[in-house]
């Protein structure tokens, strides 16, 4: 389950990503991990400036002062942002527009997986409020920004990339248990859970809003903070038993949102393995109804919530 491969696309981050002049981009869950090599492989195209979302402002201001030292010039900017708190969302928001007019890249990077019953500041069930409700509210949030951004720009530079996971293929229907977040029980079906919402509202984005281009992507399994504090002991056994040489490093694991965020053959509404091949996904993945009603259960909820 961890260690499916496909043929992916020859993709240099260094190489094959072209200039990013101009361009204003936001990295959730930057001080560490996949999101912390994704905003140091960006910064080294030349970007306007990056906003690198930090829940830790301590742990977020180390991560911006090794990115500035290891790219010379480029403009890191720390942004707070706790996903399991909307208030912290809106605030970051604000923050941010206090500061551009414009956003061409958003992604979708943090995440929490397989941790033990936890519920949000609002009261979702933890992994669904972070990895889903929290990035919807800052998506719809961010979303008239990135349409103006769009109404100027090269068309389908403007992109919304939403990391979900192959963890939403073990998800058995109805796929999302809207009445009872924590119906599936299992800390591992809980995150499978919320990663098949990830994968289902990028498409709904896609069909929302088709001046923006809108993927999710399965980034492989690498040595990182949100894999180290998975909770499961067969987990945990396995990979000391096995070890990590079966994993990706980052710096592999990071090349596929890093292309989803630049390569001109990316297509809206798809769902991209590593690197750059585009994933049929599972039935529930493309159930029409399910990923409807998502989308309007979502803008409920954050309707409810005053947003």
């Amino acid at each position: 389950m961890f260690w499916k491969t496909s043929p992916s696309i020859n993709f240099d981050p260094d190489q094959d990503i072209g200039d990013l002049k101009g361009k204003v981009i936001i990295v959730t869950g930057g001080n560490d991990g996949l999101g912390k090599e994704t905003v140091l492989r960006l910064a080294k195209h030349n970007p306007e400036c990056i906003f690198l979302c930090s829940r830790s402002v301590e742990k977020g201001e180390t991560a911006v002062k090794e990115i500035e030292t290891a790219v010379p010039g480029a403009n890191i900017r720390l942004l707070k942002l706790d996903l399991g708190s909307l208030a912290s969302v809106s605030a970051a928001v604000s923050t941010f527009r206090e500061q551009y007019d414009k956003l061409d890249i958003l992604i979708n990077n943090a995440g929490i997986a397989n941790l033990p019953p936890g519920k949000t500041v609002e009261g979702y069930e933890q992994q669904f409020g972070v990895n889903h409700i929290g990035h919807a509210l800052l998506i719809k949030l961010l979303l008239p920004t990135m349409l103006k951004t769009a109404e100027i720009e090269t068309p389908g530079s403007v992109r919304i990339v939403s990391v979900s996971s192959e963890a939403h293929e073990h998800i058995k229907p109805p796929g999302i248990n809207f009445d009872d977040l924590e119906k599936a029980g299992h800390p591992w079906l809980l995150y499978a859970q919320s990663k098949l919402a990830n994968l289902l509202y990028a498409k709904a984005l896609a069909k929302q809003y088709p001046s923006i281009v809108s993927v999710s992507l399965h980034p492989g399994t690498a040595k990182t903070g949100i894999f180290v504090k998975m909770d499961t002991a067969w987990i945990n056994m396995l990979m000391f038993l096995l070890g990590w040489t079966i994993m990706g490093t980052i710096e592999q694991t990071a090349k596929n949102q890093l292309w989803a965020a630049t390569a001109i053959e990316v297509q809206s509404g798809a769902y991209y393995t590593p690197v750059g091949v585009k994933n049929a996904g599972t039935a529930l993945s493309n159930d029409e109804e399910l990923e409807n009603k998502l989308w309007g259960w979502t803008q409920g909820e954050l309707k409810k919530q005053n947003y």
